[in-house]
């Protein structure tokens, strides 16, 4: 009797121990994939070749419901080249998604231009909504070299409202919300442009903040169908 509890107790421990090797596995796994999919969503907005630091360790945390879409602190990338600022990349949130909020990376140079946007999540109509993503359509293209001043501020619509941007075939609320919250990033960056380039406490990039806890798994399209 003793022998089999003895055996029993080895067992359970050895089982645990591969339990928890398996979950370590899997955690590193999972931050491995989380990292690399943002790299490849920074570089989408801002070319690896335009600057030479580690930006994820160049961060620093930003907040702001209205001009950012969320009140949660979210990381800001910061992008340098022999030292000096080229562009910071806000993760940004617009909230008005026609099947809920919609993340995205903003990169704004040093001019105040827009380098780039892309959707990181998002739970848009499939065949609607879902022209957004850089994959499906050039839609979000349109953004690259745009300003604060460029369009004017009653340009920045879809054409449907007197706006400069395409609208999407039985779809305005979702390319609604996506220019909303690329101006308002704009505004935000204008604001607070020097501590954003170079100022204020850094935070490096932790697993599951570092993009709005946005991941490869967390942007499926949604079933519903959208709206004009």
């Amino acid at each position: 009797m003793l022998i089999a509890g003895g055996l029993l107790a080895v067992f359970a421990i050895v089982g645990a121990g591969l339990v928890a090797l398996t979950e370590n596995a899997t955690r590193e796994r999972i931050e491995a994939n989380e990292r690399a999919f943002l790299l490849r969503s920074l570089n989408d907005v801002l070319p690896a070749d335009a600057y030479d630091n580690d930006m994820f360790t160049d961060t620093i945390e930003v907040s702001d419901i209205e001009l950012l879409g969320s009140s949660e602190p979210m990381l800001a990338y910061r992008a340098r080249r022999d030292g000096k600022p080229v562009a910071v990349i806000l993760n940004v949130v617009a909230p008005a998604g026609y099947s809920g909020p919609i993340r995205l990376v903003v990169g704004i140079g040093v001019d105040g231009s827009l380098t780039g946007v892309r959707v990181v999540a998002h739970r848009e109509t499939p065949g609607l909504g879902d022209g957004i993503e850089a994959e499906r359509s050039d839609w979000i293209l349109g953004f690259d070299g745009r300003t604060l001043g460029d369009p004017p501020e009653s340009r920045w619509a879809v054409k449907k409202d007197g706006g400069e941007f395409d609208q999407f075939t039985g779809a305005t609320v979702t390319p609604r919300a996506i220019i909303k919250a690329v101006r308002n990033a704009l505004v935000y960056f204008s604001a607070h442009r020097d501590r954003l380039l170079d100022g204020g406490p850094t935070a490096p990039v932790k697993a599951g903040n570092a993009a709005g806890d946005a991941s490869p798994e967390a942007a499926p399209g949604a079933d519903d169908n959208e709206s004009s």
